[in-house]
């Protein structure tokens, strides 16, 4: 009998093989609102803690970057999946929604959102899964310049970018090795993301605040 080369079979079988390389801890699902800078970071620290890519997904966000368009499509993907990059349905334990306070609109109903969803929905295991918002105020690269600089008052986007630009000259969206440029302050930053945490929270803008050193302690925590 020939054998069934239809994409449809290829496709299984390619799933079938993801399934199998699954470790031992958390799926994690990650959709971010940057395209390229977020993605890029979070798949330099799987790769360099040689995490399984079947367990740690790492997506932009499809519909755009506006913060409820983020929490919107990881829920999306979550209770749906995505059969043309082999996502399936509910399969992850942990889903963390990446944005930034920057001048958005939806801001703060993004945060609202993913809190309703927190403990809520439930996975292919029948489990409640957690559901984050990571935000960051003003962006992202607060998280960056944190490694170099104890910020403690409030900073615009683009002086945080002049700042991190000081320390990383030809620092730009879309650089794909800024995990490897910045890592060996990362238990610093850690340290001061921290310490802002204690006095600020993603609610209290524009005060300086970033979750990102939760995920990044996440996922260089992982063990198979």
């Amino acid at each position: 009998m020939a054998r069934d080369n239809s994409p449809k079979e290829r496709q299984k079988k390619q799933l079938e093989r993801k399934q199998g390389r699954r470790a031992s801890y958390d799926r994690i699902l990650i959709v971010s609102e940057g395209s390229k800078t977020e993605p890029n970071y979070f798949r330099e620290i799987r790769a360099a803690y040689r995490l399984h890519t079947a367990n740690v997904e790492v997506r932009p966000s499809k519909p755009g970057s506006a913060p409820i368009q983020v929490v919107q499509y990881a829920r999306a993907l979550f209770e749906d999946g995505d059969r043309h990059k082999n996502i399936q349905r509910r399969a992850f334990e942990k889903v963390y929604a990446v944005f930034d306070r920057d001048d958005h609109d939806s801001y703060h109903d993004a945060l609202d959102l993913a809190a309703s969803l927190d403990g809520k929905l439930k996975n292919d295991a029948k489990q409640l899964i957690r559901f984050q918002a990571i935000a960051s105020v003003p962006s992202f690269e607060l998280w960056l310049l944190l490694h170099y600089e104890d910020i403690q008052t409030p900073l615009h986007r683009n002086e945080v970018m002049r700042r991190l630009k000081l320390h990383i000259p030809g620092y730009d969206k879309g650089v794909d090795n800024a995990f490897a440029i910045t890592r060996e302050h990362l238990v610093v930053a850690a340290q001061r993301a921290k310490g802002l945490a204690d006095r600020f929270s993603a609610h209290t803008a524009p005060e300086p605040f970033t979750a990102i050193v939760e995920l990044v302690k996440l996922l260089t925590t992982l063990r198979g």
